[in-house]
């Protein structure tokens, strides 16, 4: 397993992290995720520990906090073994001071999360989204007690915009609070808008990228086809996609579909280890968020690593994948000497 620096951190993690959002099946919309319970649950973790991944990802609201239970379930005996990563943000509960960023929430949701983890501290805390209600400095300033008392040992950021992101990487630096190491986003070949600002910010700035749904919601793992139904079994059919149908071009998504073929052909891959795979050579990702509803999708997704795509092989995805950018984008790019892009192909 390849292990990669965390954004500013020394911290070190491995290229694949396991998301736990798989776990428990809580409510309707987790349950098109998945089921997964103690037992199976524990195999998984331990199937990831063979395999070098020790980075488990999960979140408050995964299934109303069951996703947390089941995983610190099954680390027990492990946890000085492994990191694990969950957030906060979302509502959590009834009434107006269960959501948001503010002090009250966070610290609440920090306990409740190191209790259900069966933890005494966690190794990322994220931001599950920006907050626009609550001072970023109260936010940041919370999170730096937090890190203080010992409770948590980094903070990032997750679905953030550049500007977001930007004020509060300056905010910390005003005041010498921690800052965000890391930007949880999604980012896949079905969608690169990742690419536009967050992804220059991340190298500028040198906040690396935690990607989640790397594949799209199962979009990219071999099962849609261009003039063939949807499939029934998709966590798109059952209404649990975290990614909304409206933003991914269909045209270009069947395109692209058509160059994972001949890749995945070429490289004697699957077209999911061929979506990882294209990931891991893009600036500033430094861990990929796999899910697996059993363990037959974990061991496939586990083979993401240990071979690359050559630079050809990665243009022509690219070239298949690219969508026009908006606005200030596209002017930007007419000029590249002064707007220089990502450094894509080494």
């Amino acid at each position: 397993m390849e292990y990669r620096q965390l954004g500013a951190s020394g911290l070190q993690v491995p290229v694949l992290s396991f998301g736990t959002a798989t776990f428990g099946g809580g409510n309707d919309f987790f349950k098109a995720w998945g089921s997964t319970q103690v037992e199976e649950a524990t195999r998984m973790v331990n199937l990831c520990m063979d395999a070098g991944v020790n980075f488990f990802d999960t979140a408050d609201i995964y299934s109303e906090g069951l996703s947390e239970e089941i995983l610190g379930k099954a680390l027990e005996g492990q946890r000085d073994k492994v990191l694990i990563s969950t957030k906060g943000t979302f509502p959590f509960g009834q009434g107006p001071n269960n959501q948001g960023s503010s002090r009250f929430h966070l610290t609440k949701q920090v306990e409740g999360s190191l209790k259900r983890l069966k933890t005494d501290y966690i190794d990322i805390y994220h931001m599950h989204g920006f907050d626009g209600n609550t001072p970023i400095e109260e936010t940041l300033r919370t999170l730096d007690d937090l890190v203080q008392s010992g409770k948590i040992r980094y903070i990032a950021a997750s679905n953030f915009s550049g500007w977001h992101l930007m004020k509060s990487l300056s905010i910390s630096e005003k005041y010498g609070w921690s800052r965000y190491v890391a930007h949880q986003v999604y980012y896949s070949l079905a969608n690169r808008e990742y690419e536009w600002e967050l992804m220059p910010l991340g190298i500028d700035q040198n906040v690396g990228g935690i990607i989640w749904s790397p594949l799209s919601a199962g979009r990219l793992g071999g099962k849609y086809r261009r003039n063939q139904p949807l499939p029934q079994d998709s966590r798109v059919a059952q209404g649990g996609s975290p990614v909304p149908e409206a933003v991914v071009n269909e045209e270009v998504f069947y395109n692209t579909i058509d160059a994972m073929d001949e890749v995945a052909a070429e490289t004697g891959k699957t077209l999911a280890q061929v979506a990882l795979n294209w990931l891991l050579q893009r600036p500033t990702v430094s861990s990929i968020v796999i899910g697996a509803r059993n363990e037959e999708q974990l061991k496939q997704n586990l083979d993401a690593v240990g071979w690359n795509l050559n630079t050809e092989q990665v243009k022509k995805l690219d070239a298949a994948s690219e969508v026009p950018t908006i606005y200030p984008y596209w002017h930007q790019r007419q000029n590249t000497s002064l707007n220089p892009l990502p450094e894509f192909y080494k």
